[in-house]
């Protein structure tokens, strides 16, 4: 919102599902949470008006959320995916806390799987940052921080190299997860603004062609 702001721009804040004031009991790693991000660009839509251009933006979960919703055919208003310490899939980050705790990762996910299946109605498989942004065409920037011990740098360097058309990832010298702006806020200032001013351009120079 701070960034939006300064652009003076209308942000919409979101509490993903289980957290803050939203309801819910269970978090579903980004599989149900980005038909609810789907919602809220049609909300902003509705809200703004048709020829409204939208920034999706996220921090972690909310990251690859707003990575995974690119697989669900996003209007044309959406303009510009800024993600900060996105996970590379649900299961890849479940295998890496779940080894930290000294589970066998291999052994442990298939009941996390059906854990899911069963009482939170979801299937893990059915999305990932991954996957999802492979066709994607939104241009997206991805922030994160190479100390990061709880969603590791190299995923965020795996989405790099996935396919995608238009991707940049900056990472952020000695920074924890989610704290390259706390870190080195000069650089994510000039990195977030850069980004969001160039999808905006971008439009206007398609309006006018």
């Amino acid at each position: 919102s701070y960034f939006a702001q300064q652009l003076g721009h209308n942000a919409i804040v979101v509490d993903q599902r289980s957290h803050g004031q939203s309801e819910g009991m269970v978090i579903t790693f980004g599989i149900k949470e980005r038909r609810d991000c789907l919602c809220w660009i049609q909300y902003a839509i509705e809200r703004f008006g048709k020829d409204v251009n939208i920034i999706l933006s996220g921090l972690s979960m909310g990251a690859a959320t707003v990575l995974m919703a690119t697989d669900l055919n996003l209007p044309k208003n959406v303009k510009g995916i800024v993600a900060d310490c996105p996970y590379s899939s649900p299961k890849e980050i479940i295998m890496k806390v779940g080894k930290e705790m000294h589970f066998p990762p291999h052994l442990m996910y298939p009941f996390v799987w059906l854990g899911g299946f069963i009482f939170g109605h979801f299937n893990l498989s059915e999305s990932s940052a991954l996957k999802a942004i492979k066709n994607c065409r939104i241009p997206i920037l991805i922030l994160h921080g190479d100390a990061d011990e709880l969603v590791p740098c190299e995923m965020s360097k795996a989405l790099q190299t996935c396919g995608a058309k238009d991707i940049t990832v900056e990472l952020f010298e000695k920074a924890g997860h989610g704290l390259s702006y706390i870190i080195i806020p000069d650089k994510y200032e000039k990195t977030v603004m850069e980004f969001v001013r160039k999808c905006l351009n971008n439009t206007l120079n398609e309006k006018e062609m």
